[in-house]
């Protein structure tokens, strides 16, 4: 069946991030994070897993000339793609570094943020314990962070719908990790300041299938043996024809050091 057989590799990471940064969901939470760090001119402000710097211009436009932005990824080929986005930025710095070890001083920003990252972190709370390291007393903590194991796709084949929503959480690290923001940064000695549960409501089945891996994954399910392979083509055609409807929950909280 070529329709799942096709494309099951996972997509190039960058553009994944901008297919999901570009929705209207992803626009409001974005500005909706950002808006929570209460950024001021003259912060210095901290993105963890900058990834190829999304968000970067908005947080130095914020902060100002007298303001400082550093963007911190792992990756090297994202923090290529930040600089070349960057270029006309000086007060944006790109650093290559591990969120657990992040590369700054004790007590030396203002503000942090972390998109999308705990979920994939080999361990979430060391993450979120050296960002509380880094920040200056008051400093605000801006966390966004999905909790899959509440993804839902509308469908009559409920057995199929909940197969594939398992299978989607199964792919993920940390799977919960958005549920567990408050606690976490209990734990780290943050006091948290606001809790804002977004429901992520997909109504356009190719936009789903670009963000969810609708048909790359259901293949990959199929090609595991979970789901018969008539089933699963039929439940993507149900879903192709519409009305189509899929979400999930996402969390953003803010924390203050």
């Amino acid at each position: 069946m070529s329709q799942l057989t096709v494309a099951t590799a996972a997509p190039d990471p960058i553009t994944y991030m901008d297919t999901a940064a570009g929705t209207a969901v992803g626009r409001d939470y974005k500005q909706r994070l950002v808006g929570a760090l209460d950024l001021q001119r003259g912060h210095a402000v901290v993105d963890v897993g900058c990834g190829p710097g999304t968000d970067l211009a908005r947080l130095a436009d914020a902060v100002g000339s007298e303001g400082s932005v550093v963007g911190i990824d792992h990756d090297p080929k994202m923090l290529a793609e930040a600089g070349h986005r960057l270029a006309d930025r000086p007060n944006v710095e790109l650093r290559v570094g591990d969120a657990h070890d992040l590369p700054l001083a004790d007590a030396s920003v203002d503000r942090a943020k972390v998109d999308r990252v705990l979920q994939h972190a080999a361990d979430p709370a060391k993450v979120i314990a050296e960002v509380r390291r880094v920040l200056r007393p008051g400093g605000v903590f801006g966390m966004a962070e999905p909790d899959w194991d509440t993804l839902a796709v509308a469908d009559d084949d409920l057995q199929t719908s909940r197969h594939f929503a398992r299978f989607v959480a199964g792919t993920v690290r940390n799977t919960t990790v958005g549920r567990q923001l408050v606690r976490l940064s209990t734990q780290a000695g943050f006091r948290v300041r606001s809790v804002d549960a977004v429901a992520v409501v997909f109504r356009d089945f190719d936009v789903a299938d670009q963000i969810l891996g609708l048909r790359r994954l259901s293949a990959r399910v199929v090609q595991a043996g979970e789901l018969a392979e008539a089933d699963v083509q039929a439940w993507l055609q149900r879903l192709a024809r519409g009305p189509f409807l899929a979400g999930f929950t996402f969390y953003l909280v803010t924390a203050e050091a």
